[in-house]
């Protein structure tokens, strides 16, 4: 339970950290029926080769090997669903999402692509997952560490849950390391991106504080350290468009 005094950022603001997951909760259920339409609108489309690499680095088994994937804040299934196409009959996800509404997204798109046999999707808080121990063979987690209130207890989490063997891997925002093209990255954030959200969505707040969010997430070889702490070991990460988003992997052994 938190104290009283204990404080998190939503966006640029410091917030109870008891208040942030409702926060958060209120931006997603504002969002999430143009949430993937956003995706592409924000990134041009590259958000799709972000999570094509995800998956491409997950290696799925094509053959009919059982393996079970955890994808954690993946509401509207994109990534699962990505991950069921490259795998074979074993293959089988479950969509772990603190958001009714994303997860009423990603039901929907699962049954219009045929792939609710493969792919299902549960309630639960990253912090606190509703699954045993070692149930897992991997865990991903696209774009939604960063608006968990307390990352070091989700990454303890995905920990728990994964077999030994399995791997961690986390796609998020970063840090642009390209001159130049970090001016124009802010500029592009904060004053087009809310506009747009308004403009889409009804909701320029929402897509205000999501680009102030990234701005707050941990730089890169911060982040490794905290997957280390939290147990994963072989920890790395690549970045990817100039620094616009950084894969970080690990693996429980």
């Amino acid at each position: 339970m938190a104290r009283p005094d204990q404080t998190t950022h939503f966006g640029f603001r410091d917030v109870p950290l008891g208040d942030k997951q409702t926060l958060v909760n209120e931006v997603f259920h504002s969002v999430a029926s143009r949430y993937d339409l956003m995706n592409d609108l924000m990134s041009a489309g590259l958000h799709r080769a972000w999570k094509e690499v995800m998956v491409t680095t997950l290696n799925p088994p094509k053959d009919d090997a059982p393996f079970r994937l955890l994808d954690v804040a993946g509401g509207t299934g994109d990534v699962s669903f990505r991950a069921a196409k490259a795998s074979g009959a074993g293959f089988r996800a479950t969509v772990c999402d603190i958001n009714v509404d994303m997860l009423e997204v990603g039901r929907n798109r699962a049954a219009a692509q045929h792939l609710d046999d493969r792919v299902s999707f549960v309630e639960g808080n990253a912090e606190t997952l509703p699954f045993p121990d070692r149930g897992f063979d991997a865990y991903t987690i696209a774009f939604g560490i960063r608006n968990v209130p307390r990352i070091d207890l989700a990454l303890k989490e995905a920990h728990r849950v994964l077999r030994p063997g399995s791997r961690f891997l986390c796609l998020e925002f970063s840090t642009v390391d390209v001159p130049g093209l970090d001016r124009l990255y802010d500029m592009f954030s904060f004053r087009v991106i809310p506009q747009l959200g308004g403009a889409v969505t009804g909701d320029a707040e929402s897509y205000r504080y999501l680009v102030e969010s990234i701005r707050k997430f941990p730089k890169p070889n911060a982040f490794a350290d905290m997957i280390r702490a939290a147990g994963f070991a072989r920890v790395k990460w690549q970045s990817m468009s100039g620094g616009i988003v950084a894969l970080h992997s690990g693996w429980r052994l």
